[in-house]
């Protein structure tokens, strides 16, 4: 059978994860024996993960060309069954309902960190750490799907580095897509084990340092402490600070670096600005908050929430909600940026808001000069307008999901600040918000209807917009030409009907 059988790709990326989801649950399913807990939620969800999976991964077959559609379909199928299948263990372990166990999964598997949790004494150790992998399936999930998918699909925000332009690429590690999400994977996991050692070092737990180690590498937020970071210490905060800081990088750019091309690092020109935004803004933020904390407190908490709302991590050193305005302004304002593209953090991605900036120059040189020609340059690049279009309908369909989302909640009957927050923070996977939704307060409040659209957006914001959108479009459901129709019959062996010579006239 032809490995690139049409139609095949799908499935075969749908049940390897889920297959892979089960095996992961029999492991906590141990675990949960270890601790003394119950297995059975993690053992029943196992069950229907293979269920599901194993018929899938047999009809599915790897492909290595994959068409448009299919890699779409397999992305966002991926990211629909796996957190469906992540219900299970919530209903059975704590006894929630289907909505809130949906809104619990589907932060975790998207790395947004917003949860309905609201008493975390009722949670068992190990759906805490559970709920702390989830987030890191979905860290790594993402970057391998944006390092290695996206930039073929012209979807990513670094897609002027992609495969497509002649001659040697930046963006891709390697010629095979297999071996490119090994070596994103390879330093996830170093990453992953130099933050939890850290956090042990510094004087953190054991079971927490593993926990926030998965939660802070995926640029996700969740907590076992109901009152996230504020629990711990001054090094323990800086240890987040650090990791939440790499975590935000373009992988691809980490991986190079450790090759042994660090130049690469300095030569970024969205690496250069990421750094440039969190120092000023970390810098005027400590200034703003040496009115409500002392010195290096102030420098402390600064720095930890512009970093952690930055790069979408969504962790809390205090409670920001009772911050002045103007210091919660500057935290919202953040929710809007997000990290590097290429990396696990969520948001807008700062390669596109350069391209936006340097958009809008062009077009103020372009009033003195109108018939001048103004190649649009990022880091020495010229930009394809094809980007720079891409680029402005990302733009535009998340200002309009953000924008409905809001206004939606407000009509439910929520407050401006938690709706204008919870859309924002949700959108851009942040987590946290201000108001009903701060961040030492839950989603649990939030309307049904509300919470079933902030499910959306963490769903459309963590898969990049565009691509669900895809599925809002006429042409997603259009059958195939009758040429395709027939390249696919011919795949499958099956035998074309001739047509007549008289039928050619």
């Amino acid at each position: 059978m032809p490995k690139t059988l049409r139609g095949r790709f799908a499935p075969y990326v749908v049940g390897t994860g889920v297959l892979g989801l089960a095996a992961a649950l029999v492991v906590f399913a141990l675990y949960a024996l270890v601790l003394d807990e119950r297995p059975a939620p993690f053992l029943a969800t196992a069950l229907i993960a293979a269920v599901v999976g194993a018929p899938l991964r047999y009809f599915g077959r790897s492909s290595v060309d994959p068409t448009r559609r299919e890699a779409l379909l397999g992305v966002l199928a991926l990211w629909s069954i796996v957190p469906a299948i992540g219900i299970v263990p919530y209903v059975m372990g704590t006894g929630m309902g289907g909505l809130d166990a949906f809104f619990e999964s589907m932060s975790g598997f998207t790395a947004t960190g917003a949860t309905v949790i609201v008493d975390f004494g009722a949670v068992p150790a190990s759906l805490f750490m559970w709920r702390a992998f989830t987030q890191w399936v979905g860290g790594i999930g993402i970057v391998v799907v944006f390092v290695a998918v996206f930039p073929q699909l012209a979807i990513a925000g670094r897609q002027i580095f992609n495969a497509e332009l002649p001659g040697p690429t930046e963006e891709r590690l390697s010629p095979r897509l297999r071996t490119t999400a090994l070596a994103v994977l390879g330093l996830y996991l170093a990453l992953t084990a130099a933050c939890a050692t850290a956090y042990a070092i510094a004087g953190m737990p054991t079971f927490d340092a593993v926990a926030h180690a998965f939660t802070t590498i995926a640029a996700a937020g969740f907590s076992p402490e109901a009152r996230s970071f504020e629990a711990y210490g001054f090094m323990i905060d800086w240890v987040a600070i650090t990791f939440m800081t790499l975590a935000a990088v373009n992988f691809a750019l980490l991986y190079r670096a450790v090759l042994g091309r660090p130049r690469d690092l300095l030569r970024d020109p969205e690496l250069r600005a990421y750094v440039l935004i969190v120092v000023l803004v970390g810098g005027i933020l400590s200034l703003q908050l040496g009115s409500v904390y002392e010195g290096a407190e102030a420098v402390r908490h600064g720095y930890f929430q512009t970093i952690s709302i930055l790069t979408t991590t969504g962790y809390a050193s205090a409670d920001y909600n009772a911050w002045p305005d103007r210091s919660r302004t500057m935290l919202l304002v953040l929710m809007f940026i997000g990290g590097s593209a290429g990396s696990a953090a969520g948001g807008i991605k700062v390669m596109r808001w350069l391209i936006i900036a340097k958009h809008t120059s062009r077009e103020v040189r372009r009033a003195l000069h109108p018939r001048a020609v103004l190649p649009l340059r990022v880091g020495g690049r010229v930009i394809p307008e094809e980007v720079l279009r891409a680029v402005a309908a990302f733009v535009t369909l998340y200002a309009l999901l953000f924008v409905s989302s809001a206004t939606l909640l407000v009509w439910l009957g929520h407050d401006f600040v938690t709706s204008f927050a919870a859309a924002a923070a949700t959108v851009g996977n942040v987590g946290p918000g201000l108001g009903l939704v701060g961040p030492m307060a839950s989603y649990a409040e939030i309307h049904p209807i509300g919470r079933g659209v902030l499910i959306f957006n963490m769903f459309a914001g963590r898969l990049e917009i565009v691509t669900v959108f895809v599925l809002f479009t006429a042409d997603w459901w259009k059958i195939p030409r009758r040429f395709e129709r027939h390249d696919t019959l011919r795949e499958l062996g099956v035998p074309e009907r001739r047509r007549s010579p008289r039928s050619d006239g």
